[in-house]
């Protein structure tokens, strides 16, 4: 005997009316438990949702476009009965009526050519509702709030005006590249300037003029963390401290710990033991634990550290939480499991939130110095580079020594250069001498 039963959309975090940009299976289709039946995106990333049992699809009630949240209905499902279960309908079951789709569906906008989402100092140029307010999502008008734009400039190609995602993201470029501005730049702009106040129109240039070219479109995450990228920089006053760390005995260190642990398969990086220092040293600096909210700064008392993990389709995040409570092998467990699910882009809002403090390394690709990106609402980030082996000069002679390049980005409007100076300093000392951690 079967049943039917409901697929809703399981805890998914703190986010709500996100987007399905793929279906996954068709009615008719077998499932088997796991497999994933729609794709949602988030302002983070792409996120499969699953089947919890086995199963044959009987009618879906999403499309893409839709607009989920936990507990919606994503589908009935035919499952058989257990074993031994008491069934008194005897009767095939009825035929299902077509699927209802209950959730709100934006057709798709008029065709626009789509730029990555920019964050811009339109962020400074809001304006004042004017009357009715704009008929958009919740999400649109979060991402609406993010980027500054202002919604009741905006004309909406969905059903009743409401105004979608590509509305958004052509208004932005349009801004952008001069083609239109906005109330505020309006009153602001001198009637010879460009796009925003100040700045020149970006320029629009026919490539293909100079020879062959090949067009890609971003990929999803790209376009995510673009934004995301875009808006930080231009919004956080970054400033960025460079200092070197002597690693020579931190990395005996590591390959004697990486002997001692070869059977139990758990492999410590720089990276781990570099999570381990910086928790240390959050704690000592709180200052470089916190947010700014208003007015107000936050400081956490808790450490969770992100890293920058490199993906097939761009950059995510995951986040270790309580790194201070983990020992090292802990957390280089952790972060090989984290590591293979960003990969595998299988990362759920959980896995990517929460974070205190980041690290970017490129260690294992090259360079030494740069200036990583604060991830808002953090207000710092360390950068590390390749380490390399430099003669350094004992009082006596030159001694080879391998030298870690550290850059720490940090927000000038929660922190101040001294204070960044001795974070710095503080955790390459540390890096030098591991049993400083213990003091």
């Amino acid at each position: 005997m079967s049943t039917l039963q409901e697929i809703r959309v399981p805890d998914i975090g703190d986010y709500k009316e996100v987007d399905i940009i793929e279906v996954l299976v068709s009615p008719g289709e077998s499932v088997v438990d796991g497999q994933s039946l729609v794709v949602v995106e988030t302002d983070k990333a792409s996120i499969e949702i699953p089947a919890a049992q086995a199963g044959v699809i009987k009618t879906l009630n999403v499309v893409v476009g839709d607009k989920i949240s936990e507990g919606s209905l994503i589908a009935m499902m035919e499952v058989a009965a257990a074993p031994g279960m008491a069934n008194p309908v005897t009767a095939p079951l009825p035929e299902p009526a077509p699927a209802a789709v209950t959730l709100s569906v934006e057709p798709p906008a008029q065709p626009v050519e789509h730029a990555p989402v920019v964050a811009s100092p339109l962020a400074q140029e809001l304006t004042e509702a004017k009357g009715e307010l704009p008929f958009a999502s919740p999400s649109i008008r979060k991402l609406a709030r993010e980027l500054g734009v202002p919604l009741t400039e905006i004309r909406g190609t969905g059903v009743r005006g409401r105004i979608s995602r590509a509305d958004v993201e052509s208004f932005i470029k349009r801004v952008m590249t001069g083609q239109a501005q906005t109330e505020a730049q309006k009153a602001n702009t001198p009637a010879a300037g460009g796009g925003l106040s100040g700045l020149l129109p970006w320029p629009q240039v026919d490539f293909t003029r100079f020879g062959p070219v090949e067009r890609q479109d971003l990929s999803r995450i790209k376009k995510i963390s673009g934004a995301n990228l875009h808006r930080n920089w231009v919004m956080i006053p970054h400033v960025t401290n460079h200092e070197d760390a002597d690693i020579t005995e931190l990395e005996a260190f590591r390959v004697q710990l990486n002997k001692e642990h070869e059977k139990a398969g758990v492999k410590v990086t720089l990276l781990a033991l570099l999570m381990k220092t910086c928790a240390v040293a959050l704690k000592k600096f709180p200052g470089f634990n916190a947010s700014l909210d208003g007015e107000q700064i936050v400081l956490k008392q808790y450490f969770h550290i992100g890293f920058a993990a490199d993906t097939p389709n761009g950059l995510v995040v995951p986040v270790i939480r309580d790194v201070d409570q983990k020992g090292v092998i802990a957390i280089a467990r952790e972060m090989a499991q984290l590591s293979a699910k960003a990969r595998d882009g299988k990362l759920g809002p959980a896995e990517m939130s929460g974070g205190c403090f980041s690290i970017s390394s490129l260690g294992g690709i090259g360079g030494t110095y740069f200036t990583p990106i604060i991830n808002a609402p953090e207000v710092a980030i360390l950068g590390v580079g390749k380490s390399s082996t430099r003669l350094v000069w004992n009082g006596k002679e030159g001694v080879p020594r391998l030298i870690l390049p550290l850059s720490l980005s940090w927000d000038h409007r929660v922190i101040d250069g001294a204070a960044a100076g001795r974070f710095n300093a503080f955790v390459a000392q540390s890096l030098a001498d591991f049993r400083r951690l213990m003091l």
